[in-house]
């Protein structure tokens, strides 16, 4: 199976792009790029601006927001979503606690995918909603 194949397969796995066919998938793969991460590696900085969506292919990271750690992210899951739908900071730090497998999407890239997919924009504005209400209560 060739690379574009094997993340199609995986990016099916997510329940984010669940209900898009073979096409869909391989125009999102195409706009990705597959990044190994080393365990300790921070992806995200809380307060920062974010010019990436991440998705996890392998792995496991932490999501903190100050001192407190409020969520982990595996395979499947995916962050980074809020900086670019709401243009806001980073309102997390994500640290690898594995060695990870990831696919990052740009700015520009990310527009294009929700864009050509409106049904991931509207389950992408759900999901940004619904971190906002929790990041919000907890500050």
């Amino acid at each position: 199976m060739d690379r574009h194949g094997w993340i199609d397969e995986r990016l099916a796995q997510v329940p984010l792009f669940a209900n898009l066919d073979t096409k869909a998938l391989r125009q999102i793969s195409s706009l990705a790029t597959q990044i190994d991460v080393k365990a300790g590696k921070e992806l995200t900085r809380e307060g920062e601006h974010g010019h990436e969506f991440v998705i996890v292919l392998e792995g496991e990271a932490e999501v903190k927001v100050g001192d407190e750690v409020v969520a982990t992210r595996g395979p499947g899951d995916y962050f980074g979503e809020i900086a670019l739908v709401a243009n806001r900071p980073r309102t997390a730090t994500v640290t690898a606690l594995t060695p990870m497998k990831v696919e990052v999407i740009g700015r520009r890239e990310f527009q294009t995918m929700l864009h050509d997919n409106p049904s991931i924009a509207t389950e992408l504005l759900g999901v940004t909603a619904d971190r906002l209400a929790e990041h919000d209560s907890q500050g």
